[in-house]
């Protein structure tokens, strides 16, 4: 039987599909693409395949258009998302060879669908930790570049997961005296002071930084409050630090954060551990800490025991478009 490729604008059914995947992320969810649309200046496309009646995946693109050349990506360019692309249902319950042939006619059909509706010049993709299988993508002409990531196991005990830590991890958590800061949650005040702070933290560095936070409140306030949140961290009532995190699934992600150097607590490891704290107590078993490719960041975040988890970047496109995109790239960083 074919797969049908069809645009599915229902948010509710929508979501449905994505609660239903192993492979979908917080950033596939209908809230999460309607923001990106809008702040993109892109059009959705929310492509869904169904063989019959049963949805074998799904996959949103963003067509964004300069004057008569049209682009597709997923997730947008200069939004800070680390994954989107393609998610697949009911996949997991056939045999290697269905499920190869499902995910090789649901790509192909993705495609083809967006060759008719937009025809883009240049495709640029970023694939879930969970989408293992980008075989379809390199055999359409996709060029992939691995990435990579950590995702730190929640499913042990509390001392489990602290024995596994380095030594100056397990020091600054059990070591910091609770009287001298404050761990919390907090709202669209803080996601602007911590988006602000990064802002001001790469600008200082001379590393391009674009998202705004309007961009990230939005997300905030459109996404379900079980799947968004902010840690705080706050000495004598001034904040010191922030941890902006989105879940579903049985993962996590540590999507933005900053902590202050200039005070004494160990602020990014003390939010870190009531992510880890909290999101096992709500059943998570896993902790995406969301990017492991700056070698110096690497070095802080592999300091939790975590596991290395990659995913992949693909392009498609003319030579033309490709090397403006090398250009493209260049200038933003």
């Amino acid at each position: 039987m074919a797969i049908e490729i069809t645009t599915l604008d229902d948010a509710a059914e929508w979501n449905d599909l994505v609660d239903r995947s192993s492979q979908a992320t917080p950033f596939h969810r209908a809230e999460s693409l309607d923001v990106m649309a809008r702040h993109a200046d892109a059009t959705l496309h929310p492509y869904a395949g169904f063989k019959g009646q049963e949805p074998v995946g799904l996959f949103p693109l963003f067509e964004i258009s300069k004057g008569p050349v049209s682009t597709a990506f997923s997730p947008p360019p200069d939004l800070k998302i680390s994954y989107l692309g393609p998610a697949l249902l009911n996949h997991t319950k056939q045999k290697q060879r269905r499920q190869e042939k499902t995910n090789s006619r649901f790509i192909g059909g993705c495609l083809e669908r967006l060759a008719e509706t937009i025809d883009p010049k240049y495709i640029h993709l970023r694939t879930s930790v969970q989408y293992t299988d980008t075989r379809p993508l390199i055999w359409g002409g996709f060029e992939p570049t691995t990435r990579y990531t950590y995702v730190v196991d929640l499913d042990r005990s509390e001392d489990d997961l602290l024995a596994a830590f380095s030594s100056d991890a397990r020091s600054n958590i059990t070591n910091a005296d609770d009287a001298d800061y404050e761990i919390g949650q907090g709202g669209e005040r803080e996601i602007r002071r911590t988006i602000q702070e990064l802002r001001t933290y790469h600008e200082d560095q001379n590393v391009g930084f674009h998202i705004t936070p309007e961009f990230v409140v939005d997300l905030f306030e459109e996404l379900p409050d079980e799947c968004f949140r902010i840690y705080t961290c706050r000495v004598d009532g001034e904040l010191v630090g922030g941890h902006i995190t989105l879940e579903a699934g049985e993962t996590i992600y540590g999507w933005q954060s900053w902590g202050s150097r200039e005070t004494d607590i160990p602020v990014n490891d003390l939010l870190d551990w009531e992510i880890i704290t909290t999101a096992r107590e709500r059943g998570r078993s896993q902790y995406d800490l969301v990017g492991a490719n700056n070698e110096r960041i690497s070095k802080y975040k592999a300091k939790f025991g975590p596991q290395l988890r990659t995913y992949q970047t693909m392009e498609r496109g003319t030579p033309a478009m490709t090397l403006v995109s090398e250009v493209y790239k260049r200038i933003r960083s």
